[in-house]
């Protein structure tokens, strides 16, 4: 049972990215786009296709931790935290530092949980 909270965290940073990749893909110059990245619609106007293209990558994050996660492959999950850490640390450091709090942070909670409650046989 407690080989479940790992996953079950890491599939809420899943999840988390996948509602990113809506938001920059499809949503970056709406409304709800503008609000969550706190934008002016003429930037969101001017950025929506390098936005789609930043929730692209957001996508794969997603679809590697899902992968691994449903391949009960640890290692894959892992590199997979391990990649969100890293964008989340560069985008607090270079875009916003709430990103460390709001992508990084759970997913370094998953990657320690990952490494200190499912073990694999």
């Amino acid at each position: 049972m407690k080989n479940l909270l790992p996953k079950a965290i890491a599939m809420l940073v899943a999840l988390e990215h996948l509602y990113i990749m809506v938001l920059e893909m499809f949503l970056w110059n709406k409304p709800q786009g503008l609000k969550a990245f706190n934008l002016t619609q003429e930037f969101a106007d001017a950025t929506v296709t390098l936005a789609a293209n930043q929730g692209l990558y957001n996508g794969f994050l997603a679809v590697g931790l899902i992968w691994g996660l449903f391949a009960r492959k640890r290692s894959v999950v892992i590199y997979f935290l391990l990649c969100v850490i890293v964008a989340g640390v560069y985008g607090a450091v270079t875009a916003a530092p709430k990103i460390f709090f709001v992508q990084a942070l759970p997913a370094i909670i998953a990657l320690g949980l990952t490494l200190l409650l499912d073990r694999e046989r």
